[in-house]
């Protein structure tokens, strides 16, 4: 592909609801422009973007996927985003590389809460936008309906520049109300508008003209005057204020039928920005200078890691320019990093360049230190540009390695996966001893649980992670415990006398020495809090660790001989499970603080779950059109609750969680855990 200069570079983020027609948007648009010679299906797995065997077997987008073009004179940069919130990272990843973004919405199912989302996303980015009303070809899609909904969710501003002719299988094309004419199927043929259609189209032009004149003082002091405003009037107007975010155009056609695509592709190079007309700025706010010949700014936005070729990385150059078999400063690591042959990718193809200039996307195989968020800059004058934010992972799996060899490989396979994807983490549960994946949902960890075993050929199962409870004393006791062994020659003796005292719920366990008189020698008391903190990591109930327990060693006695270090270690901790027994122990559980926002119409629902889960709600406030609900929940009671949450609102409501305290475990409820473990225990 040619070089193109920043002014003819479009950066263009594809985003919608799960099943509203970008990948196959994507596909009309690449066939459209000459990029590909063939239309690909999504469900025979023939897309350029969904190319990923994960993809091809669920059917969804799972990745972000580049998809360049050109159309005209310009450079089309495409970036096509998963639709699931599962994924989210995967959108903000593209929406932070890009000046402009696509939603698409479909004309069937309307507004849906991807679509908010990534709204929402979008706003925030301060990117320029248009709605493009997709499947018109489908049953019950409406047209009107449709930009009713858009313009009661996210206002006035959106304006139709198109209405289509005919709806499900009966539609033919659109007419565009900017030039007042009518394009017929694939190919946008110009065709005389139907003279049912002709007054409603110039009435819907007419408001379109006025809204477009009140952005600017002078059009609309011309409008006002009864002056006719000219194409070029209207279309400077247009793009001034698409820019500023005071008119979404909102189009329509059919992604299949491959009808509206070229209006589409057109309303993309006259109105959105090019990567020239958007502020750029390092992470601290300062702005910077944006051109081909000022120092270097490219943040690395994106990691993928493939057995065959490593790890690639995908960079958007905001000034400056990249040039292969180069050196580059990395400004987030403070080190020089070699730069190989860097590509122009498309889908899975590749394409070496030379050079990736200012506004241009590109990628490169194998860098030593640089990952995702990092600035690639250059060493006499270091910029560093503010990363990508992520949501914070939401739901956890246990990580079990199906076999021996698969645990050889887990780590490093997980490290993988995480650097991939920064809303995956990965951590260890020091109280359970499990590997913990967290993630945004359900599906994405399963997805990341198959590409595992795909890439890596490590074979894992996920489970719900185990709930760390504990075990305590309710009253204190005294308990001894004699370690006699003859056995011939030298015998064995340790005895002990421990007095358990209990301690604040969330204390650490302490061990006092308060033996006088030599009954026990000094030497042997390290030996008698060996064995008493051993003990201690499995309590009497259940077997789970204990917490809160004050143990003091007051007496025993030795024997001259016999006694050892390992006599008064296995004394010590056959004392301390004799006073657990004694001190009439309790099992306790974690108890979370959690917060969840949803719409307000779900409040009800939300507040009754939470009390089939035991909870207790402490507090509610309005937050715009959500309600904030504060509550303290047992943790085994929300281990799944992204998934309840999920189906409640239709995918609405967000929640955080964060570690309160420990309480005790109801009896009926204690009873069932300790019955589980026995029999696991059983089992075993």
């Amino acid at each position: 592909m040619k070089q193109f200069q920043p002014e003819n570079t479009r950066n263009i983020v594809l985003l919608s609801h799960g099943g509203a027609g970008k990948t196959s948007l994507s596909e009309a648009i690449l066939f459209t422009t000459g990029a590909i010679s063939r239309l690909g299906k999504v469900d025979a797995g023939s897309t350029t973007s969904d190319y990923d065997p994960d993809e091809i077997k669920h059917k969804i987008s799972i990745n972000m996927t580049l998809l360049p073009c050109q159309w005209q004179d310009n450079k089309i940069n495409l970036i096509d985003t998963p639709g699931y919130f599962d994924f989210t990272g995967e959108v903000k990843a593209g929406v932070r590389v890009c000046e402009s973004a696509v939603v698409v919405v479909s004309a069937a199912s309307g507004v849906e809460v991807g679509t908010e989302q990534s709204w929402k996303y979008s706003e925030e980015a301060g990117l320029a936008r248009i709605i493009y009303i997709n499947k018109m070809d489908r049953e019950n899609a409406n047209f009107q309906k449709t930009v009713e909904q858009i313009q009661s969710k996210f206002g006035t501003k959106c304006l139709p520049l198109q209405i289509p002719v005919g709806a499900q299988k009966d539609f033919e094309g659109i007419i565009d109300l900017l030039s007042l004419k009518y394009y017929v199927g694939d190919k946008a043929e110009k065709a005389e508008i139907p003279s049912e259609l002709q007054e409603q189209a110039s009435s819907l032009r007419e408001k379109m003209i006025e809204t477009i004149a009140e952005v600017d003082d002078a059009l609309i002091e011309k409008y006002l005057g009864g002056e006719e405003l000219s194409p070029d009037e209207l279309k400077n107007g247009l793009q001034q204020a698409v820019k500023s975010g005071n008119i979404i155009p909102v189009l329509t056609g059919s992604a299949l039928q491959n009808a509206g695509i070229i209006p589409l592709l057109d309303v993309i190079n006259n109105y959105m920005p090019s990567p020239l007309q958007r502020e750029v700025t390092t992470g601290d706010g300062e702005a910077i200078e944006v051109g081909p010949e000022a120092p270097l700014a490219a943040l690395v936005f994106k990691t993928s890691a493939d057995p065959y070729v490593g790890k690639l990385t995908y960079f958007r150059v905001f000034s400056g320019a990249i040039d292969s078999n180069s050196h580059v400063w990395n400004a987030s690591r403070g080190d020089t990093e070699r730069i190989g042959q860097i590509f122009v990718i498309r889908g899975k193809a590749q394409e070496p360049v030379e050079r990736v200039g200012v506004g241009d996307i590109g990628a490169v195989a194998k860098l030593g230190i640089t990952n995702t968020g990092d600035t690639l800059s250059s060493q006499n004058k270091p910029l560093k540009l503010a990363p990508t934010t992520f949501p914070e992972p939401i739901f956890k799996v246990a990580v079990h390695p199906k076999t021996k060899a698969d645990l050889d490989k887990l780590g490093a396979s997980l490290a993988r996966l995480a650097e991939e994807d920064l809303t995956l983490r990965v951590s260890r549960d020091t109280d359970t001893g499990e590997i913990i994946l967290s993630g945004m949902g359900d599906t994405q960890l399963d997805v990341a649980a198959e590409k595992m075993q795909r890439k890596f050929g490590v074979g894992v199962e996920l489970k719900t992670p185990k709930v760390p409870y504990k075990e305590t004393i309710t009253r204190s006791a005294k308990a001894e415990y004699k370690h006699r062994k003859q056995s011939g020659g030298h015998g064995q003796y340790g005895h002990v006398r421990l007095e358990l005292e209990m301690l604040p719920r969330d204390s650490e366990n302490e061990f006092n020495n308060k033996v006088v008189g030599g009954s026990i020698p000094k030497n042997y008391i390290p030996a008698v809090e060996k064995g008493v903190n051993e003990a201690i990591k499995e309590g009497a109930l259940a077997g789970y660790p204990v917490s809160g327990v004050k143990t003091t060693v007051y007496d025993g006695s030795f024997h001259p001989v016999d006694s050892s270090e390992i006599c008064f270690k296995i004394a010590g901790a056959g004392a301390f499970k004799r006073g657990l027994v004694e001190g009439q122990p309790i099992l306790l559980e974690p108890v979370v603080n959690i917060k969840i926002t949803v719409p307000s119409e779900f409040t009800g629902d939300i507040i009754g779950d939470l009390n089939t889960k035991r909870a207790r709600v402490q507090g509610m406030n309005p937050e715009d059109s959500n309600n904030v609900i504060e509550a303290q929940v047992p943790l085994a009671e929300v281990l799944r609750y992204a998934i309840d949450l999920k189906s409640i609102t239709q995918g609405r409501g967000r929640y955080t969680t964060e570690f309160s305290h420990y309480e005790e475990v109801p009896a009926h409820i204690s009873q069932k855990i300790i019955a589980e473990k026995q029999a696991e225990k059983e089992e075993k």
